[in-house]
């Protein structure tokens, strides 16, 4: 079962205009279905990972600007959300990204540096 604060924290970021309420609905149902488990099998051997953690940094600082661990239930509505609000990152091919997370690739999945803003965006599955 979600949380209370997995949903409240949703409910605050539709609240601050962060997400659409449509967006907020997607990433609750992606909650229930996250809490009834996996729905395909996982690799044998393999424990399944349970975090998508997006870290940017700073560039000039090194100060992380943002560091935040997405359940893995969460994952596919994040990157489409993700790819609506940054539609301009060049050398992201979204579809490449989900391929590397449905089979089943863990650690560093994306490193990029944008110059122009000083930005380093790193995602990592864990």
């Amino acid at each position: 079962m979600a949380t209370t604060e997995e949903r409240l924290q949703i409910l605050k970021m539709i609240e601050e205009g962060k997400i659409s309420a449509a967006d907020g609905a997607d990433l609750l149902r992606a909650l229930d279905r996250d809490s009834r488990g996996p729905a395909v099998e996982p690799l044998k051997g393999a424990s399944n990972p349970r975090w998508f953690r997006v870290r940017v940094t700073d560039t000039v600082s090194g100060r992380h600007k943002v560091n935040v661990n997405i359940p893995m239930g969460l994952v596919n509505v994040g990157i489409k959300m993700g790819a609506r609000f940054a539609p301009e990152v060049e050398g992201v091919n979204y579809n490449e990204l989900m391929e590397a997370i449905r089979s089943g690739q863990q650690g560093k999945i994306l490193d990029i540096t944008d110059e122009e803003d000083g930005e380093r965006v790193e995602i990592f599955v864990e």
